[in-house]
């Protein structure tokens, strides 16, 4: 389901760019945005272009269907469960479990 309250959008912004460790000022360097710009979006309160979107979400290595949707509930726990349980992870045991994930995603191709 689409999601076009404003607001969801930054709130799923600002989750998956704390994941990503980034600060706003990041994202919108990375995005080719102003520091201002990119804190009205994560608030809410600016509507943004198509074009807009797509430059956030290359700088968050994310999907436009990932802001732009709804999610299952159950799928968002488990997944903040899995990236803290990664977080505690040794530099090592971190390295081997994402090159894991990406021969898994790869096989899916």
């Amino acid at each position: 389901m689409l999601i076009f309250d404003f607001s969801t959008i930054g709130n799923k912004l600002f989750s998956f760019r704390k994941r990503m460790g980034m600060t706003q000022a990041e994202v919108a360097e990375a995005a080719g945005l102003s520091d201002r710009t990119y804190a009205d979006i994560e608030r809410g309160t600016v509507n943004m272009r198509i074009e807009t979107i797509l430059h956030i979400c290359e700088a968050l290595h994310i999907t436009p269907d990932e802001i732009l949707t709804e999610s299952d509930p159950a799928c968002i726990s488990k997944e903040d469960e899995l990236f803290a349980r990664l977080k505690a992870c040794s530099p090592k045991d971190k390295e081997t479990a994402l090159r894991l994930l990406s021969v898994y995603l790869q096989s899916l191709d």
